[in-house]
């Protein structure tokens, strides 16, 4: 069962940067070939919107009860509407840096008996004077908040995000971070970093066996100053790296429908609980819990702490 390391029963206040964005689902039903192209066509039968990206790990933090802040780049249109509707329904306060030329990150997903026939993406780089403004933003809300989030999905928001890391540092806050890119030299200093199996590869190298993902996990960390590098490993679960050793936590088996989100859904957890005061090594076990969760739902979904503790096995 969960216990609460805190002394205070406010809940955790957590505040998330990174890139957000809208994920629309178009489900429908294919029955013929276009007579236009070889290409099937989707007879749409329903369309959702859900919270995607930054704005996901947002939502997860408060589905589990957590206070939570989202400072993000978004535009001046109906996407970021309609994006901040959905968040405020979920608990989160969106806090907007806009910019008039710039539009909000959308992804179109259209999907077919729960199979994804196509995606569209829409997004642009950010101008300069976004980031300015976000920085400023970051340096106002960080005394409010206990923890940071850095969630990158690598559309601009956290290309300059060594400050970030370094002004919760210098406050005693933890920072956990989802990287992206080749190089993980502007995280450095974080408390943890979360890379994917694919990701830890192009930034630490390949590698032919155990020995070897340990050396180069344990290389890595070492040279990102980091507390703890967290490798999520899908069906082989997570290894986490700190001082002292490499853990290993084996995933829970489970029917797996969609994978959307379950990374957000790990660092989310992973953050929740450790803002609560646990160890990153009982916060793995959690958030692989959690995982476990999510990947038998369909599409980009959230995990209950409720639901945590009824699955939860240790």
């Amino acid at each position: 069962m969960f216990e609460s390391q805190r002394s205070s029963s406010d809940p955790v206040r957590i505040l998330v940067v990174g890139d957000a964005m809208l994920d629309h689902y178009w489900d429908g039903s294919v029955d013929r070939i276009s007579p236009e192209a070889p290409v099937p066509v989707l007879s749409v039968g329903a369309r959702r919107s859900v919270p995607g990206g930054a704005a996901n790990v947002a939502a997860n933090l408060s589905a589990l009860g957590a206070r939570v802040t989202l400072l993000s780049l978004v535009g001046r249109d109906e996407a970021a509407d309609t994006l901040e509707t959905l968040l405020m329904a979920q608990g989160v306060y969106l806090e907007r840096v806009v910019d008039v030329a710039y539009s909000t990150t959308q992804k179109i997903r259209c999907v077919s008996r729960r199979q994804q026939l196509l995606r569209a993406d829409f997004e642009m780089k950010p101008p300069p004077t976004m980031l300015t403004t976000l920085a400023h933003r970051y340096a106002a809300l960080l005394p409010g908040h206990d923890l940071v989030v850095l969630s990158d999905y690598n559309k601009g928001a956290l290309q300059e995000c060594q400050p970030l890391v370094r002004g919760a540092r210098d406050l005693g806050k933890q920072v956990l971070v989802d990287p992206k890119g080749h190089d993980y030299s502007r995280y450095a200093g974080a408390t943890l970093i979360k890379p994917n199996l694919s990701e830890f590869k192009s930034c630490a190298g390949e590698f032919n066996d155990e020995a070897q993902f340990r050396r180069r996990g344990s290389l890595l960390r070492k040279k990102l100053r980091a507390e703890h590098l967290l490798v999520t490993r899908g069906e082989e679960g997570m290894s986490l790296f700190d001082e002292e050793q490499v853990h290993h936590q084996p995933a829970r088996v489970r029917d797996v429908y969609d994978v959307s989100g379950a990374g957000d859904t790990v660092l989310a957890t992973m953050a929740y609980m450790m803002a609560q005061g646990q160890p990153a090594l009982l916060a793995m076990k959690w958030a692989s819990t959690a995982a476990g969760i999510v990947v038998g739902k369909f599409g980009t979904s959230l995990v209950t702490l409720k639901e945590l503790q009824e699955h939860a096995e240790f």
